[in-house]
């Protein structure tokens, strides 16, 4: 019994914290919203790294040509013309002015992803002082390209950056899931600099920046190009400014193995990349579910005084993680304004499954201890090391 007191304290100040961070969330949100939006427009290339064909991926690109930005070009880029991708983005560039493909090759010592980058930073204009990057899944509004670039103009900021927010089609429970194990990540970024980090799907850095620290030289042999930025940047004494108008829907549905898939790759990438990070989120993980099922069997066997202190602990627990997922919801909802019918069928999964991902991301880590292997886009990757990717199979279903 005094055991599970001692964790339940523990996991109860944690609780108290996190939620307290939540509202620092909604807060910086508020914040950012308020400000007068930046006169800082310079010429930007927008690197769009697509494999394979996404669901609605017509409609993500087209929210990508169609930005409310005075002067900047769209960059699409594929491995080759055999990529289910190449002729629906033929299409688009000839229907929007100003945007060009790319042809990268196959990866040999990097991910397809990042050797795509890689490739397309060589072919954009020369009057660019601006590289953004972003995702082919993701679905920006009309001015995410304005408010994603307007903080370089402050000369301390290395990069700025957004997150996702997946979004449900028709819903279902894997898809719930997955936007709830993944929002706890987009709680994470605020006002703090030295917390944030880069989302490789919605990313801007200054050229003369990208340039001056060799990101592209130091991309080589890597699989996740948002941490090595990250790294990079933070190396650099560079700050990293969340934008919230940059929160981005992803809209799409899952299955369940595919919630898996996604998951477990997260950690396994976070195990490489980030030890630090990925030493939390198992300890973590552990400690909330093993206190958890500890205090409900206790439930059933304690008695008097013990049984009372137990339900209070469990209450205080619950409480906590419930109210820290309502007051992140209000945050995003003032964000994602033409979503406003998917986030409220949203609030029911959000405000309940959060006990669940604590499970999830346990099994992830613990898949993540077991195997550096991971399938992306239809190729096998192991990850060796931070500066080093080996591609296994290509085209693996």
């Amino acid at each position: 019994m005094f055991v599970f007191y001692f964790f339940a304290i523990i996991q109860i100040f944690l609780g108290y914290k996190s939620l307290r961070g939540g509202f620092d969330f909604l807060a910086y949100f508020k914040q950012e919203l308020n400000n007068e939006p930046s006169d800082y427009k310079p010429f930007a290339s927008v690197i769009v790294p697509c494999r394979g064909i996404d669901k609605d991926l017509v409609k993500n690109l087209e929210a990508i040509t169609s930005q409310n930005y005075p002067d900047y070009e769209v960059v699409f880029v594929v491995e080759d013309r055999a990529d289910e991708a190449f002729e629906l983005i033929d299409e688009i560039k000839a229907a929007a002015p100003g945007t060009h493909l790319v042809m990268a090759g196959k990866a040999t010592d990097s991910g397809q992803k990042v050797h795509n980058l890689r490739e397309a930073v060589l072919k954009i204009s020369n009057k660019s002082e601006v590289i953004v990057f972003v995702d082919s899944d993701a679905r920006p509004g009309r001015n995410w390209l304005q408010h994603l670039v307007g903080p370089l103009k402050n000369y301390r900021i290395g990069c700025s950056t957004g997150y996702r927010w997946f979004v449900q089609k028709n819903g279902g429970f894997p898809t719930h899931l997955r936007s709830v194990w993944n929002a706890s990540i987009a709680s994470s970024l605020g006002g703090d600099q030295k917390r944030n980090f880069c989302w490789g799907g919605s990313t801007a850095i200054r050229r003369s920046v990208f340039e001056d620290l060799e990101v592209r030289k130091r991309w080589k042999g890597t699989l996740s190009d948002d941490f090595a930025l990250t790294s990079i940047l933070k190396e650099a004494g560079l700050q990293i400014h969340f934008v919230p108008q940059c929160l981005t829907a992803t809209v799409e549905d899952c299955s369940f193995r595919e919630l898996l898939e996604f998951s477990t790759r997260q950690i396994k990438i976070t195990r490489v990349y980030s030890p630090a990070h990925f030493r939390v989120s198992l300890i973590g993980s552990a400690l909330f579910t093993g206190t958890l099922l500890t205090g409900i069997f206790l439930l059933f066997i304690a008695s008097g005084l013990h049984f009372w202190i137990t339900l209070l602990a469990v209450s205080a627990i619950l409480a906590l993680g419930l109210a820290k997922a309502r007051v992140r919801l209000q945050a995003v909802r003032l964000i994602l304004r033409d979503y406003k019918d998917e986030l409220s069928r949203q609030v029911l999964p959000q405000l309940t499954l959060w006990l669940i991902t604590p499970f999830l991301y346990l099994y992830n880590n613990i898949r993540a201890l077991l195997s550096r292997e991971i399938v992306w886009r239809g190729i096998r990757y192991e990850l060796v090391s931070a500066n080093k990717t080996v591609i296994i199979k290509k085209n693996e279903e």
